[in-house]
């Protein structure tokens, strides 16, 4: 099946932000584009707008003069809904109501052909449900963009229950043939990237809720040891509290009030007292231009030990052995450790730092700091520590002291399980494993919508490959033993995928033992 041709009109209903980008995109490509709104005059308002924003590329170089006035002239104002009766392709960006989306698309279905595809951009709709309204389901699909339209590579395209698979693949085509990077999924709630992502905004809420940290620094520790481009709190607030919040909530109540999808109460106090982040003026931080600065929590200048002890493996941590010598700081090593468990880097008083695994440093029955997970130790700008209350100020500050000698930024916060980083990045990666195993859409295609939607420094199933999935499940059950709720239950997915890796492990350890013998 190949892309709808770039001489066939596309028409956008709908012309706010979401629906003049997706204009935006076809008219570049080639495409004839026909505008309609309901309100009267909007669509005019909407065409004078788009070729300003496409003389202002020109300004900037990145189109040139030629190709603009030709789209410009590709152009045209709707006035009603009639004059969309020759289009190919229409996308609607019509308010996010399924009544609203479903009596649009009963009417198109009566004015243009049969071979024109009907496409919805929601996206916390079911497609299947919109759908359910026409009398030939099967031509509709879900063309989910991202804002800004223009620039965001990433579309999702929903099969739902009815969408014929050549529809499907025109959309799909039609997407790549306008440049953008196509994944296909299927129709279940907030698709691929608002399924996946909930644990990035909620597990840092739950952070704050329970008063381990502040905004800022969660957000910063997210951003310097994640390394993930945005943290939640800052995300949010960009986004709009009342829009993140109602996607939350539409995916939590489609999955019948999952515990996993659980909405914040912080978040919900937030919208309700008109708190919308930087369009309001005020969301988890101030904003305009008298605004106060709001920094993270940093620990001040300590003094380095002159030496450490590592003794058994650091797993994901493995890193930081070579990286504390290359600092000037002497490494000794011990091996007495029990294989496959966790090790630790102990201080001269005896504390030990053990990797964030899901426990609480608390939980231990010695003095215990844990360090958080981070993408690469190595360009990590920032590491958080959570010390059991029983460790002393001076190993607090030696612990502080070693990570500032490698370069990083140290946060101390409270002592919870499973700290920031860890905790979120094995729920992104539980939730990845489960709807790869569900079919929504294929491992490849959910790694690609995770980076290219919301710019995630990995694929979730690619650092789950790289944690080792022993490891992200040990972390999900001892959170879901300190969190008994269901919420932290680790996916048959995950389950499954780590009993594999123990018998391929120890299918390697057999064959190795063999090779030994028969020497």
């Amino acid at each position: 099946m190949t892309a709808i041709e770039p001489g066939r009109v596309v028409a956008v209903v709908g012309t706010g932000t979401m629906g003049q980008g997706i204009a935006q995109v076809a008219l570049v490509a080639g495409h004839p584009v026909r505008l309609y709104d309901a309100v009267p005059g909007r669509a005019e308002q909407a065409a004078t707008a788009l070729a300003g924003r496409l003389g202002r590329l020109v300004e900037k170089g990145r189109l040139d003069a030629a190709a603009r006035d030709a789209a410009v002239a590709r152009l045209r104002p709707a006035a009603e809904l009639a004059e969309l009766a020759d289009s190919a392709l229409v996308v609607e960006a019509v308010l996010e109501q399924l009544s609203v989306k479903r009596e649009l698309f009963a009417a198109l279905e009566d004015l243009v052909s049969d071979d024109c595809l009907l496409a919805t951009n929601t996206s916390s709709l079911s497609v299947t449900a919109v759908a359910g309204a026409l009398r030939v389901p099967g031509r509709l699909v879900g063309l989910h963009f991202f804002n800004p339209a223009p620039l965001l590579p990433l579309v999702e395209v929903v099969s739902g229950f009815a969408t014929d698979e050549e529809v499907a693949l025109t959309a799909f085509e039609t997407a790549r043939a306008w440049g953008k990077t196509p994944v296909r999924c299927a129709d279940t709630p907030g698709f691929v990237v608002n399924r996946i992502a909930r644990p990035y905004y909620a597990e840092a809420f739950r952070v704050y809720e329970e008063g381990a940290a502040d905004p800022a620094t969660i957000d910063a520790v997210l951003r310097g040891s994640g390394g993930f481009p945005m943290g939640p709190f800052e995300l949010t607030d960009l986004i709009g509290q009342d829009v993140n919040e109602a996607v939350t909530r539409s995916v939590w109540e489609s999955f019948f009030q999952d515990v996993r999808f659980t909405p914040s109460l912080a978040q919900r106090r937030l919208v309700e007292s008109g708190r919308l982040g930087r369009k309001s003026g005020r969301g988890w931080f101030p904003y305009g231009e008298d605004a106060p600065s709001v920094e993270a929590r940093t620990a001040g200048p300590a003094p380095a030990p002159s030496s450490v002890t590592v003794q058994g493996e650091l797993f994901a941590a493995d890193a930081l052995p070579g990286l504390i010598e290359e600092a000037g700081i002497e490494v000794l090593f011990k091996e007495d450790a029990v294989p496959g468990h966790p090790g630790w880097i102990e201080l001269s008083d005896g504390t030990r730092l053990f990797l964030s695994d899901g426990t609480a440093a608390d939980d231990a029955d010695m003095p215990v700091i844990h360090f958080d997970l981070a993408l690469d130790y190595r360009t990590a700008t920032r590491i958080a520590l959570a010390p059991a209350a029983e460790v002393d100020e001076a190993a607090l500050n030696e612990a502080i002291g070693l990570f500032q000698a490698l370069g990083k930024d140290v946060s101390v916060i409270a002592d919870i399980p499973g700290m920031i980083v860890t905790r979120t990045v094995a729920m992104l990666v539980d939730f990845a494993l489960d709807a790869a195993a569900r079919a929504v859409a294929t491992p490849e295609d959910i790694d690609t919508a995770m980076r290219l939607g919301v710019n995630y420094p990995r694929g979730p199933l690619d650092w789950g490959q790289e944690l080792g999935a022993r490891w992200v499940l040990y972390a999900l059950e001892a959170l879901h033993e300190e969190y008994p709720t269901g919420r932290y239950a680790p996916s048959q997915a995950l389950r499954r995928l780590a009993v594999a890796q123990e018998q391929r492990e120890e299918r390697g350890e057999q064959g190795e033992h063999g090779e030994e013998d028969g020497a």
